[in-house]
């Protein structure tokens, strides 16, 4: 079985990903597949130096995520030029890997970790889609708190994915990550559990 992981920024993806890799869940995480696909003689890298410019880049050669952040974020067309050249080379590698983990383990359960999964439309190439949810005031101060940014710049972010409140709607299992970790473990096993993965 699989499952299509999402939430919004700041909502706690990263710690429900790991209850459910302590439980044997397989993890495909679309974060660092962006990553991979963006290193130094990538293809995509070539397409942001070309698209973006030279001083996207390190001194190293590896791509500056913070320069491009500040340049897309806020930016709509050059957020879109740049998914454009990321996302088909993400997509394709967050398949090839899932298909693989369902091969060698068709036991456990594979869990795609992907931040704008309903963005991308990829829900249909999951079993169910897990949202982690807090409401969107939390959102904003645990990015606030978390990044160090200013309430003008957790808007900005926040407004470039779709709102909480519609990913919550269109779940089909609802992680509540706004209590204690104690209680988003408890909904996480309760999900195992009716799944029979624990």
């Amino acid at each position: 079985m699989n499952i299509g992981l999402t939430g919004g920024i700041a909502c706690g993806k990263s710690t429900v990903s790991g209850m459910l890799v302590q439980h044997g869940a397989l993890l495909v995480d679309a974060d660092r597949i962006a990553r991979e696909v963006v290193e130094p003689g990538s293809p995509a890298l070539a397409l942001i130096v070309e698209r973006f410019g030279g001083d996207m880049l390190n001194g190293d050669g590896t791509l500056n995520r913070k320069k491009l952040g500040e340049t897309v974020f806020g930016n709509p067309e050059a957020l879109q030029d740049l998914q454009s050249i990321t996302h088909p080379s993400i997509r394709a590698l967050m398949r090839e890997r899932v298909k693989q983990y369902e091969r060698q383990h068709p036991d456990k359960l594979v869990v795609a970790d992907i931040p704008l999964l309903f963005e991308s439309g990829l829900q249909e190439q999951y079993d169910e889609v897990m949202v982690v949810y807090v409401p969107r005031h939390v959102q904003l101060d645990r990015l606030i708190w978390r990044d160090g940014l200013s309430v003008e710049q957790a808007e900005q972010r926040l407004l470039a994915q779709m709102d909480i409140e519609q990913k919550k709607e269109l779940a089909d299992i609802v992680i509540d990550n706004e209590g204690t970790l104690e209680h988003t473990e408890s909904q996480v096993e309760q999900f195992l559990r009716e799944r029979g993965l624990l």
